[in-house]
């Protein structure tokens, strides 16, 4: 079993940028799909963007490209989202989620508790 926790949340102003990590304990990241999820209150939580273990493919939600970059640190343990050009929509808390990957949360079966993110002037 995985245990992930995020960090690197906190208040921006548009156009800001944020790194969040994900790092796991318990088990190598190497063994599962890593992906980002986000929830606004009131919406339901919708995928970011998810790396593949095997071969590094990456996915990214159309809300987010361009503007958002996935990776992983195989030696730390742990998956980056680096976001740029932050917009006030893209508040929310922030999950990771290790799986067998993709956008939607039925193929993930593991879960941080979420780094919160506001994008506001």
């Amino acid at each position: 079993q995985v245990q992930l926790v995020e960090s690197g949340g906190g208040l921006v102003q548009p156009g800001g940028s944020l790194r969040l990590s994900c790092t796991a304990s318990g088990s190598t990241l190497d063994y599962y799909a890593t992906g980002w999820f986000r929830q606004a209150p009131g919406k339901e939580r919708e995928g970011v963007s998810f790396i593949n273990t095997k071969d590094d493919h990456t996915l990214y939600a159309d809300f987010v490209k361009g503007r958002f970059t996935i990776s992983r640190d195989n030696a730390k343990n742990t998956v980056y989202l680096q976001m740029n050009s932050l917009e006030p929509d893209d508040t929310a808390v922030y999950y990771c989620a290790a799986g067998v990957g993709g956008l939607m949360p039925i193929g993930y079966d593991y879960w941080g508790q979420g780094t919160e993110v506001t994008v506001s002037s």
